[in-house]
């Protein structure tokens, strides 16, 4: 069984946002994204902001604040009306609203609410829930302007293997680790990142840099005595060896970041 729509988040659209944000994964996620980020900003002459930031199925916009502190302006855009008023509430307490344009969309169809194209688009974590991910990824980054920058990551179908593997799933990924409904929060599948990478370049785009995402902490068991250290250790060896192969393409998730070629006349 494969999936065949667009996951909406409406029904968990709080629980989403407790399990997923509110956790160490969820910070060892956001550490490691917003390194990237800032070498991607660092692309961009500081004189030209503020920047247009299309976040798109961008769900409670932890990242893409980060941006909009900096001064940028952001298009939010999600399938999800819970999520995108999660957001909205999130980002009016943190006093960012002025900077924020809220749109209720598919990814897809983003295109028919903007205006211009855009300096940087935001694709994160939303592939995997998609019936078909390259047919979305191609319509968002048309969006982008030549010169502009993408950042996207997606769950990772190396890192699930694994992760099965570990978990004593084997039989399981022996036939190819067909869709179960379970894991309202866990993706069903993973995309090869040979696939993304293809994709992105197909696009026009020029990849600059990629991370794994939690290369090490998902696969640390829960045993009692494993070793002594602390949340401050994991991180710090994700953040040490995140970039390197092959550990790079065993996170759970991989974050790549690129840049949009200027068109020839």
């Amino acid at each position: 069984m494969k999936q065949t729509q667009d996951r909406n988040f409406d029904d968990i659209a709080h629980k989403f946002a407790k399990n997923i944000y509110g956790s160490d994964k969820g910070e060892i996620r956001q550490v490691i994204v917003w390194e990237d980020l800032e070498a991607l900003l660092a692309n961009f002459d500081q004189q030209e902001t503020p920047l247009t930031v299309l976040d798109a199925g961008g769900g409670l916009a932890q990242m893409s604040q980060k941006v909009a502190k900096l001064g940028h302006e952001v298009i939010l855009c999600d399938l999800s009306s819970e999520m995108l008023k999660l957001a909205e509430k999130d980002i009016e307490a943190n006093g960012l609203s002025e900077q924020y344009r809220f749109v209720h969309s598919p990814v897809q169809e983003v295109g028919n609410h903007l205006d211009a194209k855009v300096d940087i688009a935001m694709f994160h974590a939303v592939m995997e829930w998609l019936a078909d991910p390259e047919e979305a990824l191609k319509l968002l980054l048309k969006q982008v302007k030549d010169g502009g920058m993408a950042s996207i990551m997606f769950y990772n179908h190396h890192g699930l293997v694994y992760k099965n593997v570990i978990c004593g799933n084997i039989p399981h990924v022996l036939n190819g680790m067909p869709f179960r409904k379970r894991f309202k929060l866990q993706p069903q599948k993973g995309l090869k990142p040979e696939d993304v990478y293809q994709w992105i370049e197909d696009a026009g785009f020029e990849i600059c840099g990629k991370s794994g995402i939690r290369s090490f902490s998902d696969y640390i068991g829960d045993r009692e005595f494993v070793g002594d250290y602390e949340y401050e250790d994991v991180l710090a060896l994700e953040k040490q060896l995140c970039r390197q192969e092959p550990y790079l393409s065993l996170g759970r998730y991989i974050h790549v970041w690129a840049k949009k070629k200027q068109q020839q006349e």
